[in-house]
């Protein structure tokens, strides 16, 4: 049953990120919700995970890591979530899932990807360090 779970959250995954943006097959295996945002707020939020005051969280969004982010890095993270959400949530239309349950299989797969020296905050657990 886990098994199946596994194989059609998957391939919902993969639906979803490659009809929500025309990219090369080989340059991501499952959904990324990077593909809800706009160049401004990936700007922001990826600079502001370099300094270590955004990161992922178990849920697949992004958090606040430290410190008070200025109204332009709120809003930033705000449009990032709010896509990524649209993207948890056809997945789950599509598989049969929750949005719930793919936006964790997603932050496993973006946990895998954070460079290190930024952050990520697993279900239930702290900020660590990578």
């Amino acid at each position: 049953m886990k098994r199946n779970f596994t194989a059609r959250l998957a391939a919902g995954l993969a639906a979803i990120s490659f009809a929500a943006a025309p990219i090369a097959a080989t340059a991501l295996l499952a959904a990324t919700p990077a593909y809800a945002q706009s160049s401004t707020a990936k700007a922001a939020v990826d600079a502001a995970k370099a300094q270590g005051i955004v990161g992922e969280q178990g849920d697949g969004y992004l958090g606040v890591v430290s410190g008070a982010p200025d109204a332009a890095l709120k809003a930033a993270i705000a449009e990032i979530n709010a896509g990524r959400a649209k993207v948890y949530q056809s997945t789950a239309a599509s598989t049969g899932v929750t949005s719930q349950a793919a936006g964790e299989a997603t932050a496993k797969q973006l946990f895998a990807k954070v460079p290190g020296g930024q952050y990520y905050k697993p279900l239930g657990g702290n900020w660590t360090r990578k």
